[in-house]
C-alpha cells in the first residue's frame, strides 16, 4: 500500500504532441550532389569547393595528408579555409610551390632515384609512369618482387592459403560435361 500511496503522489506531466521537424533530404548518391557547388582545378585536378584545403590537396595523386599538412605550413594558409576560398594568386602559389617542393626528402616520394640519383617528387601520371616502369624493370632483371608481380600473386609477404586466388584455382569443383549422366 505504501507504494501505490508513492505512485498517486507524484505528478504526471502533460505529454506533448510530437511534432516532426522539417528535414531536408539529404543525397547521399553522388549523382544527385548540388549541381552548384564549384570545382576549382589545381594540377588539372577537379577539386570540390566546399573541402578545407588540407583535404582538398589530397585529391591530388601523389600529395598525402603530411605533405598537405606541411604545404598549409609552409605557405601559412588555415587547414580549415575552404578551398572555394582561394584566390587565383594563391592558387598559383600553391601550384609553383608543389611543382618546386621545397620540403625535406623524407617527405618526397622519390628519394635517390635509381637511373638518376636524385631525390623529386612526382605526382599524377608521372607518379603512376614511374611505378609501371619499376615494376617492368623488376620484372626484367627478374627480382623475387618482379616474379611475384609477374605470377600475380602477393608482393609484401601475405598469405596466399584463403586469399589471392584467381577464379579457376578457386572453384574446387570441374565442371560436369554436357553428355554426362549423373
Amino acid at each position: 500500500m505504501a507504494d501505490k500511496e508513492k505512485t498517486d503522489k507524484v505528478e504526471k506531466a502533460p505529454k506533448k504532441e510530437h511534432k516532426p521537424e522539417k528535414v531536408e533530404k539529404v543525397s547521399r548518391n553522388p549523382m544527385e550532389q548540388d549541381e552548384s557547388e564549384t570545382l576549382v582545378r589545381i594540377l588539372s585536378y577537379d577539386i570540390p569547393g566546399s573541402r578545407p584545403i588540407m583535404v582538398g590537396l589530397t585529391y591530388i595523386k601523389g600529395i598525402s595528408w603530411t605533405l598537405a599538412n606541411a604545404i598549409c605550413l609552409k605557405l601559412n594558409f588555415p587547414r580549415n579555409k575552404r578551398i572555394v576560398e582561394l584566390t587565383k594568386p594563391e592558387i598559383q602559389k600553391i601550384e609553383e610551390f608543389i611543382r618546386t617542393m621545397p620540403l625535406p626528402d623524407f617527405l618526397k616520394n622519390r628519394r635517390s632515384d635509381p637511373e638518376t640519383g636524385e631525390t623529386k617528387h612526382y605526382f599524377g601520371t608521372d607518379l603512376d609512369m614511374k611505378k609501371e616502369f619499376d615494376i617492368k624493370r623488376l620484372k626484367e632483371i627478374k627480382s623475387y618482387i618482379g616474379i611475384r608481380h609477374t605470377s600475380k600473386q602477393p608482393v609484401r609477404g601475405q598469405r596466399t592459403r584463403s586469399h589471392f586466388r584467381n577464379k579457376s584455382q578457386a572453384s574446387g569443383m570441374k565442371k560436369a560435361k554436357k553428355g554426362a549422366k549423373a
